[in-house]
């Protein structure tokens, strides 16, 4: 009863073809070949070729994939990445039209010295239900499931936000535990949260992780807060419609150069607050990570002679099923490729 047909293409159909359960796991495929290739490089102190090994990984696996996809959030605009660039297209060229978001490496500093918490990501939806992130900062504001959305003000004091979510949550603030990206510019939101009596787990990168980590009560944490990258924004929002969760994110802009960038996007109110369904919106969301090194959410990839195990999360926002998936791959296989 579980291994269904694909469903044939229906162009009236109002069910999207794309949300077959095979083509979910055809997207776990994709980050573990990206998790496996940036693998080797953990530890190596070369970011860029962390990085660079698991974009050529993930854009292999995502060219097997039965999608006319399109990247929406990816490594850059064309002129800076040569491959998983904004607006490139991914997939056999046949099949659903589909809009991506992804990571292929979320912690290439991470990786590079053999830190917690890298990860590879992708998200997939119906065409343009991704909002078009520039790359910029965003300033965000996240909760797992069981907060109410109206509790998040990005624009309140932190102090006020914790006690509305402690109070959703049914306890104290002193009970909560906030995570915050560790940069000098977050020292007076890192006082103020402490200054609130709430616990903070500081963290170097991987904001989509610890996005992630708001939604599983075995993480411990409650609430993400601070600015990171908006492509990340989106990602984490994907991982929310899914898993359950809200977000709450602005862009943030250095220069009129990255204010003109935006606007070439298509952003035209630049003081925009969006919600988790403007960044990811519809329920059509599927969204896959594997773990590079190990995490608060997912094992790393484990090695041993002639292969290596992999752990991985795919969800999808329809069903809301979240699903863990162990892999063992076999090197010795001439023929190897993830799968």
């Amino acid at each position: 009863m579980f291994n269904k047909a694909p469903k044939k293409e229906d162009k009236n159909s109002e069910i999207s073809p794309f949300m077959d359960r095979n083509l979910a796991l055809d997207l776990v495929r994709v980050t573990e070949a990206a998790a496996l290739a940036a693998a080797n490089m953990v530890g190596r102190g070369d970011k860029v070729t962390a990085d660079q090994v698991a974009v050529d990984a993930m854009r292999e696996a995502l060219n097997t994939m039965h999608i006319q996809g399109t990247v929406v959030i990816g490594e850059g605009e064309r002129d800076e990445a040569p491959m998983l660039y904004i607006g490139e297209k991914v997939g056999e060229g046949k099949g659903p039209k589909v809009d991506i978001a992804l990571d292929p490496l979320e912690g290439t500093d991470i990786t590079a010295s053999g830190g917690p918490n890298a990860l590879a990501v992708v998200a997939m939806t119906d065409e343009g239900g991704f909002l078009n992130a520039p790359d910029v900062y965003m300033q965000k504001l996240a909760v797992g499931p069981g907060v109410s959305p109206d509790a998040l003000d990005i624009d309140a004091p932190i102090g006020d936000t914790l006690r509305k979510v402690a109070r959703e949550k049914g306890g104290r603030v002193d009970e909560l535990t906030v995570c915050i990206l560790n940069r000098p510019r977050h020292d007076d939101l890192i006082k103020a949260v402490r200054d609130a009596g709430a616990r903070i787990i500081l963290i170097g990168d991987g904001d989509v992780s610890a996005v992630m980590a708001t939604a599983d009560p075995d993480t411990g944490i409650d609430v993400y807060v601070g600015s990171g990258g908006a492509p990340e924004g989106v990602l984490a929002a994907a991982a929310l419609q899914c898993i359950g969760g809200s977000i709450l994110g602005r862009l943030l802009f250095r220069n009129n150069d990255e204010k003109g960038r935006a606007e070439r996007w298509g952003i035209s109110d630049l003081n925009r607050i969006y919600t988790t369904d403007d960044l990811a919106k519809g329920e059509n969301v599927v969204f896959a990570a594997t773990g590079v090194t190990d995490g608060t959410m997912l094992r790393g990839v484990r090695k041993f002679p002639g292969g290596a195990k992999t752990s991985s999360l795919v969800m999808r926002s329809k069903s809301g099923t979240v699903r863990r998936v162990e892999a063992t791959h076999n090197f010795k296989r001439k023929t190897w490729v993830p799968a």
